[in-house]
């Protein structure tokens, strides 16, 4: 008994001298496991200050309720304005305008107005785009010989049989005056490309705050003035700038939230707010399908615009780009505005500790990303799985409009499916972290994409729910990969990082388009297996961020020096701890002797060793 004993409390001595902060010790509880990832949460909320006020102030408060609502709601009416031209271009079968016939007829009805003034196709149906020329005879002559020489529509397009108002016969874009579907991917992409950058910029050097206000202010004008245009080419402006302004307000909500929540917290709002742009696609088709004008569409979605901007005063300024900047004292006041609204009180200690690092203002520019080798190496992983994303969606989107589904169809049923398919991620970032939570979906992505290169032609109904799975998969994947990158970025550079592998997501859709109209073959979807399986190498570079706090600065040297030292002394605890750890009461000597008790992480304790004390939770011969 005596030896047995004796060789933890060896074991533990040097679990001490290694690293005072972390203990690891081999375990086959999935509870335990969950205790010690929160208890280093807690042990690197220590040395985060700003992470530690934060908590003082409420983890999740009335003022994080605010800050989610007032934030993702937003993000619905974005995907609502962005998706809404897959119902502007419905299609309309026009005929020329041939009212002049009326002068001379008055009391004709439509079918034999058209029966008398345009011609007929070889099928017995009128032709679209060619009229009889107008003679000055009366209409008994002109029923008697009839009318033989045609021309072009001279005075405009009629739609007699259309159910909707849409973009083709406001504009009349028929008959050699049709829209290029290249131009206006083109022009929305622009829109991707550009806003990335601006926005990502004027996020870190402005603030979060404005940016998110300008965003709100391009949303409601591009959004709500694109009901009152006079032209296409208006038209194709006001996307352009809605698709800057969209981009912007992801990249710039995102980094506010990110920087404002603590903990699994983080996680759960990107969750939110992914399953908010879901809802904002069934919400477009449930107002299309209803919806019979195009304009009263877009005034639709942006009437809620004016109350949310109206209410976004109630938001503060992100404490961590605060302090970055050098601005203590505004990060003080915003923290003491948000626990006011949560009802607490932050230590007055506690809150005098938030002081710069260094006494100097962190300073960056986006030259870091290319000298800097761990945000080189991280822009360059996250852009290359941004455009696998980009690519196998897009290929499948356009795989399942070929197969001739209705449109209703293509945006509601991937619509309904993505909400589940976020939340999930919520159990995935829980028990497997941010990295393997990643290989999953990609590797499920991988997997449907296999079954449609092999699948046969014939079996069109498994095709589609293969396209549907593929598309599942996918949103998951999106999920967790605006979570991974916002927190393997610095707050100093975090939204230019994001806007520059936004840019991933406008070259996967280039290369999509380009690829899908130029090869009619299972190419397409042979590439999607490969960049996926790209895209998963280049995802191993990038390291684990769960239960890691917010990096600030792009000075990593040190930290990483750290972690690594702490990595070691974790496998060398491994080793000596296989054949001491045998019951529950050395795993909790353990917990207890390895990690200082302080205030916040002794009523962690209290409750876990509580729940400890009532079932087994390691079971391990010796």
């Amino acid at each position: 008994m005596e030896d047995h004993h004796s060789r933890p409390a060896f074991g533990y001595q040097n679990a001490r001298t290694a690293n005072r902060n972390e203990v690891s010790f081999p375990s086959h509880s999935w509870s335990l496991e969950m205790l010690l990832r929160r208890l280093k949460a807690i042990d690197a909320k220590r040395e985060d200050k700003l992470a530690s006020v934060l908590s003082a102030v409420g983890e999740f408060g009335a003022f994080q309720w605010r800050l989610v609502v007032l934030t993702f709601i937003p993000s619905m009416l974005s995907s609502y304005f962005l998706l809404s031209d897959h119902f502007m271009l419905t299609a309309q079968r026009p005929y020329c305008n041939t009212s002049w016939i009326l002068a001379v007829g008055p009391n004709l009805s439509l079918d034999e107005q058209l029966n008398l003034t345009l011609p007929r196709a070889p099928n017995g149906s009128f032709l679209t785009c060619l009229m009889y020329i107008p003679v000055p005879w009366d209409l008994d002559s002109i029923i008697h010989f009839g009318l033989n020489y045609t021309e072009t529509c001279k005075f405009g397009w009629i739609y007699p049989y259309a159910k909707t108002r849409s973009l083709i016969n406001e504009f009349d874009l028929v008959c050699g005056n049709e829209p290029n579907m290249e131009n206006m991917q083109t022009v929305f992409l622009a829109g991707i490309l550009t806003g990335s950058l601006l926005f990502g910029f004027l996020s870190d050097k402005m603030g979060r705050y404005p940016t998110i206000l300008v965003s709100l202010l391009g949303l409601l004008v591009f959004g709500f003035g694109a009901a009152f245009v006079k032209s296409f080419y208006q038209y194709l402006f006001f996307r352009f700038g809605m698709a800057q302004v969209a981009v912007g307000y992801a990249i710039s909500s995102v980094s506010l939230v990110m920087e404002w929540l603590v903990g699994d917290h983080r996680a759960h709002a990107v969750v939110l707010e992914h399953c908010f742009i879901s809802v904002g696609i069934m919400l477009l088709s449930g107002c299309a399908y209803k919806i019979f004008h195009w304009r009263l569409l877009f005034l639709m979605g942006g009437v809620p615009m004016l109350p949310l901007i109206s209410n976004i005063w109630v938001l503060r300024e992100s404490p961590r780009w605060l302090m970055v900047k050098g601005k203590v004292q505004e990060a003080r006041k915003v923290l003491c505005y948000a626990a006011e609204v949560n009802k607490k009180t932050i230590p007055f200690n506690l809150l005098n500790e938030l002081q710069l690092q260094g006494k100097k203002v962190n300073k960056a520019s986006i030259l870091d990303f290319y000298t800097n080798q761990h945000l080189f190496k991280v822009v360059l992983s996250m852009a290359c799985v941004w455009y696998t994303v980009s690519y196998i969606y897009l290929t499948l989107s356009l795989k399942m409009k070929d197969l001739g589904i209705d449109n209703y169809f293509r945006q509601v049923i991937p619509g309904i499916m993505e909400v589940p398919a976020r939340l999930s991620c919520v159990v995935l970032l829980e028990y497997f972290g941010r990295k393997c939570s990643l290989y999953l979906s990609l590797t499920l992505a991988t997997v449907f994409c296999l079954f449609l290169l092999f699948l046969p032609q014939e079996l069109r109904s498994t095709i589609i729910l293969m396209i549907v799975l593929g598309e599942f998969s996918l949103a998951a994947t999106v999920t967790v990969f605006f979570i991974y990158t916002a927190e393997l970025l610095p707050t100093v550079l975090r939204s230019t990082g994001l806007g520059m592998v936004s840019l991933a997501w406008a070259a996967g859709a280039i290369t999509a388009l380009a690829v899908f109209n130029q090869v009619k073959t299972q190419l397409p979807i042979f590439f999607c297996c490969l960049s996926c399986v790209v895209a998963l190498c280049f995802a191993s570079l990038v390291p684990e961020t769960g239960d890691h706090p917010l990096r600030d600065s792009i000075e990593y040297n040190s930290t990483e020096s750290k972690r690594k030292n702490q990595d070691i002394a974790s496998m060398v605890i491994d080793e000596e701890s296989m054949s001491d750890v045998v019951n529950d009461e050395v795993t909790k000597n353990t917990i207890l002797n390895a990690l200082p008790l302080k205030s916040e992480a002794g009523r962690f304790f209290n409750t876990a060793l509580e729940k400890l004390t009532n079932k087994e939770v390691l079971s391990l011969d010796p």
